[in-house]
């Protein structure tokens, strides 16, 4: 009887840690965006208004914020799973979003942010705010952790999409996938983690390439072939 006992005990508290993990997950990801619309709205009263394009990129931040409050709800609830919307998806277009939604935190921080596109256009089938939250949460990290100017790079080739994430900071201080287990909010843990998450259930991958200076991290989603690579689900 001891023993199941400390069986039960043991299994609760691991239900409470992960309860506790989706929690805080949720969190983050609804101050990330949040902060990310707050500075973009001032940058666009400084500069006299706000573009069509940072408009649609406030609207996708909202959108990641409203989507982070439903994980909350969830978590609350003790279902820590979110819900995956497939549709084609314009790689694209997503990085051109996630780039100017974060660039007044780039410029409040000193650290320029900009984008490249190589290639052909890239369509992949997947949660369109779910892959927004990953980008964002690279670009984030690498604003608040690594130094500018932050580059965000992406092409398309061999039946995948890839984007890059590089930053002129002092670099990863750990392999990413310890960087991920150990998810500490004073760490990139958490935000590399949701990332890494959200890539993986979209049937893609996330690591780190080499890099002379700095960070350099890699999100790899195969390109649009069919729907199986991201249902209309739960993960």
């Amino acid at each position: 009887m001891a023993g199941l006992a400390v069986g039960l005990a043991a299994h609760r508290q691991w239900q409470l840690a992960r309860r506790l993990e989706s929690i805080a997950q949720a969190c983050h990801e609804v101050r990330g965006p949040l902060a990310a619309a707050r500075l973009a709205v001032s940058l666009g009263e400084r500069v006299g208004g706000l573009s069509p394009p940072r408009l649609r990129a406030l609207d996708r931040e909202f959108e990641r914020a409203a989507r982070a409050m439903e994980d909350l709800e969830a978590a609350r609830h003790g279902c820590p799973t979110w819900r995956l919307e497939a549709q084609p998806v314009d790689v694209q277009g997503l990085l051109a979003d996630s780039v100017a939604a974060w660039e007044a935190i780039a410029v409040a921080r000193g650290a320029g942010l900009c984008l490249d596109w190589a290639g052909a256009p890239a369509t992949v089938w997947g949660d369109q705010v779910r892959l927004a939250q990953a980008v964002g949460n690279l670009i984030a990290n690498a604003i608040e952790h690594g130094a500018g100017p932050v580059e965000v790079r992406g092409s398309c080739g061999a039946g995948s999409a890839r984007i890059e994430v590089r930053d002129s900071g002092p670099g990863l201080r750990a392999p990413l996938s310890e960087l991920a287990r150990r998810r500490r909010r004073a760490d990139r843990g958490r935000g590399l983690a949701i990332a890494g998450s959200v890539v993986a259930a979209h049937g893609g991958r996330l690591a780190s390439a080499p890099s002379d200076v700095g960070a350099r991290l890699v999100l790899t989603l195969p390109v649009r072939g069919s729907a199986s690579a991201a249902g209309d689900s739960r993960t």
